[in-house]
């Protein structure tokens, strides 16, 4: 039986975002449940009216190809034959895996599970490593920029040079950029790809606050890319996709103004936090990472309140809290926060 971290790949579904898994955890907690478990953003681009046939018809050829050069324009990548879009990037992680044949697939962690999972699932044996200098040996090897927990960035020349270590012996970078929207542009790898040894993945859904809509891209140089496109196969995306993310891809203002909402949620989350005696130890303008050794009890006590934030079984001291959609969330979570440091 294959296994990641010491347990069967079904069981590697370590994640926030599960309210029902929650119910089950707070069965007497108030509701409705304020969900700070992820890294979505909660003022989600505005879906506007969808036209039937986004609905009614298979998607057309033309309006991927559309889509593809929408995201290479908002990611700086070098063009549309570059980009793949799939339905979510969870689709797209054991598909770049075994672009690669099975071998040594280091992961750069601790961070999101599932890459571990997916570079198992195509048959790779994984090792989790806490160094980068670790990467180099591998035949596959994975980092997030930045990083998810605890938003560590690693520089675009350490990971190009990566790169062409790894393109010259046959291997693969793969960089997770899921949260690089709102990282720092200077240390995007997209419009990078066309060196070629590396893809980098997109998630359309947690920037602009439509994880729902279920949308991701691979970008890659071209080989790649259509080695990727041709094992996803046609109309891989959904008509509604196709027209919402075509719209939001294209709305650079919205983005803009987007990222300084976000920073200024992000600030006035720290002031709560420290407020409450618990600092920001990390983290992105998505979601903040705090550190007590109390951890375990926080998250009991906020999750009894109805408020569902993210704990780690690679760290117990640490909680990863999204950010509050407006004044009643903040409120909520404020006085949550409050009570739960009075009864400690």
């Amino acid at each position: 039986m294959a296994l990641v971290a010491g347990k069967p790949l079904a069981d590697v579904t370590d994640h926030g975002g599960s309210l029902s898994r929650a119910a089950e955890m707070f069965p007497r907690a108030r509701g409705p449940w304020l969900d700070l478990s992820t890294g979505i953003n909660p003022f989600s681009y505005p879906l506007g009216a969808l036209p039937a046939t986004a609905f009614t018809r298979l998607p057309e050829a033309a309006e991927m190809r559309a889509l593809g050069e929408a995201a290479a324009r908002a990611y700086g990548a070098p063009g549309g034959g570059s980009v793949v879009a799939a339905p979510g990037t969870q689709i797209l992680l054991p598909l770049v895996a075994s672009l690669v044949p099975p071998g040594r697939a280091a992961i750069l962690s601790p961070t999101y599970a599932e890459h571990a999972r997916a570079a198992a699932l195509a048959g790779h044996a994984v090792e989790e490593v806490r160094d980068i200098d670790a990467l180099h040996d591998a035949d596959l090897a994975v980092l997030v920029n930045p990083n998810n927990p605890d938003g560590r960035i690693v520089p675009r020349a350490e990971l190009l040079a990566l790169a062409g270590h790894l393109r010259g012996k046959g291997g693969l970078l793969v960089v997770d950029e899921a949260f690089m929207d709102v990282g720092p542009p200077s240390e995007r790898l997209d419009g990078d790809v066309a060196r070629g040894g590396m893809v980098v993945l997109r998630s359309f859904g947690k920037f602009f606050g439509l994880a729902g809509l279920r949308l991701g891209f691979a970008i890659a140089a071209p080989p790649l890319a259509r080695a990727l496109g041709a094992r996803l196969g046609p109309w891989a995306v959904s008509g509604p996709a196709l027209t919402v993310a075509g719209r939001a891809l294209a709305d650079l203002s919205w983005q803009e103004e987007m990222r300084r909402r976000l920073a200024a949620q992000a600030a006035r989350l720290d002031e709560a936090l420290a407020r409450s005696g618990l600092a920001a130890g990390g983290g992105t303008a998505l979601f903040r990472l705090v550190r007590t050794p109390d951890a375990q009890g926080l998250f009991r006590r906020l999750g009894e309140q109805g408020i569902l934030v993210r704990r780690f079984d690679h760290s117990p001291d640490a909680l990863r809290i999204g950010l509050p959609g407006g004044e009643e969330d903040f409120a909520r979570l404020e006085a949550a926060l409050s009570g739960a440091r009075a009864s400690n």
